[in-house]
């Protein structure tokens, strides 16, 4: 079996993440579901996700919907008690290094396939009629935002949890926020296609109740809350950067 939360798994995180996955992994031996005793970090995200033996990852909305829908079951969303957000929902954070953008401004963007980091940002500059000038892609939300603050690109988003783990550990500057997107369906929590998602949500229930509050607050765990597939696949596909 092969589980993995890899979408904020931060070392400065890393206990914090696996005293969430040992919660989650004795609640689902305690249903005599079988789960692996660690987390799998060492493999790709795409090999973890459409993998027979998934017993539960966190994804993204995109590949989500664009992918991953025909071949997995959505068990649950976490709440990381975003502002402005409605339970289990998240939006990206608009960074520029100045607030008057230029004509077709340069963009990085950690992913094509990423909500956050793409189709977030791609509906931002729709809706402002903002035409987007030449994309790097840069391999991760931190990546972007150095490419911003090095001044190799003029624009970029990020997922909101995410910018604070960039302040929080990082450094990254606060200043350079300039919007945030509107809500959308957080980071899903998948599982095998064919697998029942019930006994699952009951040990994400279980484990988040047993977890230290000094813990719960360094991952910023508000709690776990259920989201129709429905709402994930209607939100539109960007076209690729």
């Amino acid at each position: 079996m092969i589980a993995a939360l890899p979408m904020y798994d931060r070392p400065e995180l890393r206990a914090e993440t696996d005293a969430l996955w040992a919660g989650i992994r004795d609640a689902l031996r305690a249903r005599a579901i079988q789960a692996p005793d660690t987390l799998t970090r060492d493999r790709n995200p795409w090999e973890i996700w459409q993998s027979p033996d998934l017993i539960l990852a966190q994804t993204c909305g995109l590949p989500f919907r664009a992918r991953l829908h025909p071949q997995v079951t959505l068990v649950a969303t976490p709440d990381y008690a975003l502002p402005g957000c409605p339970p289990g929902h998240y939006n990206s954070v608009i960074l520029a290094r100045d607030p008057a953008l230029p004509d077709r401004p340069r963009v990085a963007v950690n992913d094509p396939l990423s909500q956050s980091g793409w189709a977030a940002l791609h509906a931002w500059a729709t809706a402002r009629a903002l035409i987007l000038g030449p994309v790097t892609i840069t391999g991760s939300h931190a990546a972007s935002a150095r490419a911003l603050a090095q001044g190799h690109a003029d624009l970029a988003a990020i997922d909101a949890q995410t910018w604070r783990h960039l302040v929080r550990f990082d450094g990254a500057d606060p200043a350079l926020e300039i919007a945030r997107t509107p809500p959308t369906p957080g980071l899903p929590l998948i599982t095998a296609r064919g697998r029942d998602p019930a006994p699952l949500r009951a040990a994400l229930a279980e484990a988040l109740a047993a977890l230290p509050t000094a813990t719960r607050a360094a991952l910023d765990l508000a709690g776990f809350v259920t989201i129709d597939a429905v709402a994930y696949r209607a939100i539109p596909i960007p076209p690729n950067p």
